[in-house]
């Protein structure tokens, strides 16, 4: 799939959500926040999209754990299909939040300048309830159980990081 396909380089603020594989925790942090937008009537000012540091799964559809957990949670993840994260993106990006610290070194060391680097950002980081958790774990391993709390998860993260992004879109600030 590609990036320009799919991503609008004219919104006001563009994020990337990037986890390992781009099956399980960036679809729904992407998916999640999707919502928020549209909810907010701000699809034209906010574009947002997910990849993966690995490629894996590149073409695949979600986990279909990751897709029961958001459809029992009234989203619909079921047009996604994975990606890689490409390092040319940084250039059109504002924002790019990982899940684990693994992630971030990753991403970090892909940055090839100062101003790529300070993209990068935990998604715990913008929840004060979360952030002294740091990571989002990895569900792929685990149950339906762990789907379901990660999502939770992400949904509280997610609804921190938009209400501190909001203002500044509103004001038509990015």
């Amino acid at each position: 799939m590609s990036f320009e396909r799919t991503f609008d380089e004219s919104a006001l603020f563009r994020i990337c959500f990037v986890c390992t594989g781009n099956i399980c925790r960036s679809p729904m942090a992407e998916t999640v926040f999707k919502e928020l937008v549209k909810r907010a009537g701000l699809e034209r000012k906010v574009a947002v999209i997910s990849a993966g540091t690995g490629d894996w799964h590149v073409g695949e559809p979600s986990d279909p754990r990751t897709l029961a957990a958001l459809s029992a949670h009234g989203y619909n993840g079921s047009g996604h299909r994975g990606r890689q994260f490409d390092t040319a993106w940084f250039a059109n990006l504002d924002l790019v939040v990982v899940f684990d610290r693994s992630q971030e070194r990753i991403l970090k060391t892909w940055a090839a300048t100062d101003q790529d680097r300070s993209k990068v950002q935990l998604l715990l980081s913008f929840d004060s309830d979360q952030s002294p958790l740091l990571d989002v774990p990895d569900p792929y391993y685990s149950d339906a159980l762990l789907f379901d709390q990660v999502l939770g998860m992400i949904e509280k993260a997610c609804a921190a990081l938009f209400r501190q992004i909001t203002p500044g879109i509103r004001q038509g600030v990015s």
